[in-house]
């Protein structure tokens, strides 16, 4: 490891950074707080702007000749459901699950739209709006600008030199690969934070006790980060390959288990009701125009977030996209990570949220049992058979999912600090995997030490912070990139 200024700033900086936290926390907290939401108030509209301008930037590169170039001269390295399969669990992955239920019956609840749909309807075409089509353009822009220039200009992985006019100003790329790994490191530590508390949470609810033990979380932490650097340090195709596909078959096995057990005719049409409200609207929804207009703090809370959120994770997640999609044409590529990802969550959230609803509906009284982003989906499956094995698999998923993200980040992680090497030393997979460890572990337990200050809340505030660079960088590759390829083709 010795002569990489790259690693070495980047552990240095995260030192910097704990030290302050852990001395400074309320300080810090209040600092993150007021300069995220300065940032989603001053630059929300432009992140709108943004997540429009990238789904169309895509879908005009993939339907032009463009979308014919093939990433590489080799074959596909993954079969089409195994590359799904590691795209969605790396993109998305435990979220669909901590928001399968709270989301839809919040929306249900408080109706963000002022249309003469139904709420049922308003609910679910605005969970998909926000898990739909610009959450995945954000990772395929980073995918695309990262597999032309791995495997057209046969550049390394580094998305600092991923196009040749970065190269001309000092210090931009450096300045771009430091980023992304700080800022990959503080997603991972807000996903694993969120994530070991819902199944901290679900374990709990299973043994029928408050949940809130801290000695459980810690060793949820320890066990997510042990599995995810076996599972990246056996490499893509022996270890995320095969817990991604076991994630898909494991989600569409819950997934079914609720739609037979529902009524499957109401749910198909309201899946397809909901889709086409979507694609129809989709223009007015991404702008916030007219009736589709939920009010600024409406947006401030949830789409701003989402967008600056996404935005944040779309570094790591493209690159690793990139890295799985060799051999397959662009227009594949694209096609694959909007389409196929958002129809799948449709789905998911039509059988979840309309099953929720039915059942709120045939309450006597509904108390808020959905409104805990962290016990909601334990307590919706209370309302079926085998209730205990259900709640059961569903930790074991949340594990599952988290460790391939985990994973698929100290991967990427690894392959910038070897210097955009596609197959990086095994050496930087444990170091990665330890360091995120130690700042997870650091993290929860400063939590708990000062709890007048939520630490965990503040890294996933954090993230909006870091992802104003990268919407601006977004912007500026997207014509940089337009420029390049019609130069060369």
């Amino acid at each position: 490891m010795k002569n990489n200024p790259l690693f070495y700033s980047a552990a240095l900086i995260l030192f910097i950074f704990s030290v302050i936290i852990f001395s400074f926390t309320e300080a810090f907290y209040s600092f993150i707080e007021s300069t995220s939401i300065w940032v989603r108030e001053i630059f929300g509209e432009f992140y709108l702007w943004l997540g429009l301008a990238c789904v169309l930037f895509l879908l005009i590169i993939a339907f032009s000749k463009y979308g014919r170039i093939r990433l590489g001269n080799s074959p596909p390295q993954f079969d089409r459901l195994s590359w799904i399969a590691m795209l969605y669990s790396a993109g998305m992955g435990a979220g669909i699950l901590l928001r399968a239920v709270q989301e839809p019956v919040f929306m249900y609840q408080n109706p963000p739209l002022k249309t003469a749909y139904p709420n049922d309807i308003i609910a679910l075409e605005f969970t998909f709006y926000q898990w739909g089509f610009t959450a995945w353009a954000f990772y395929g822009i980073f995918a695309l600008f990262i597999g032309y220039s791995l495997f057209i200009r046969k550049n390394n992985i580094l998305l600092g030199t991923s196009l040749p006019q970065l190269k001309k100003i000092k210090g931009i790329p450096q300045s771009i690969d430091l980023l992304t790994i700080l800022t990959t490191v503080f997603g991972l530590v807000a996903a694993i934070g969120l994530g070991t508390t819902q199944i901290e949470g679900g374990i709990s609810h299973l043994l029928a006790k408050e949940p809130g033990t801290l000695w459980m979380v810690i060793g949820l932490v320890f066990i997510i980060c042990l599995l995810a650097f076996i599972s990246a340090y056996a490499g893509v195709e022996k270890g995320i390959k095969r817990i991604s596909n076991w994630n898909i078959y494991i989600t569409v096995a819950l997934l079914i288990f609720v739609f037979v057990q529902n009524d499957i005719i109401e749910i198909l049409t309201q899946f397809l009701t909901a889709t086409w409200y979507y694609l129809k609207d989709f223009f007015q929804l991404s702008l916030a125009i007219g009736d589709f207009n939920p009010g600024k703090q409406f947006l401030t809370d949830w789409t701003y977030y989402y967008w600056a959120f996404w935005l944040a994770w779309a570094p790591f997640t493209g690159i690793f996209i990139a890295r799985i999609s060799q051999g397959r044409s662009i227009r594949e590529m694209i096609l694959g990570v909007l389409i196929l990802p958002s129809l799948g969550s449709f789905l998911w959230f039509s059988v979840f949220g309309t099953s929720s609803f039915e059942i709120i509906e045939n309450m006597a009284a509904y108390n808020g049992e959905f409104s805990d982003v962290f016990t909601s989906v334990f307590k919706f499956f209370e309302s079926f058979p085998l209730s205990n094995f259900t709640n059961i698999v569903t930790v074991l998923l949340l594990m599952s999912f988290l460790v391939t993200s985990v994973d698929s980040a100290i991967y990427v992680l690894s392959m910038f600090s070897d210097k955009g090497n596609e197959n990086p030393k095994k050496k930087y997979r444990l170091v990665w995997a330890a360091l995120i460890l130690i700042f997870s572990e650091a993290i929860i337990l400063l939590g708990n030490v000062k709890p007048e200050s939520d630490v965990l809340d503040a890294m996933q505030k954090f993230l909006i912070i870091g992802s104003l660079p990268f919407a601006i960088f977004t912007a500026l590759m997207m014509l940089l990139f337009v420029i390049e390829i019609r130069k060369k083709h």
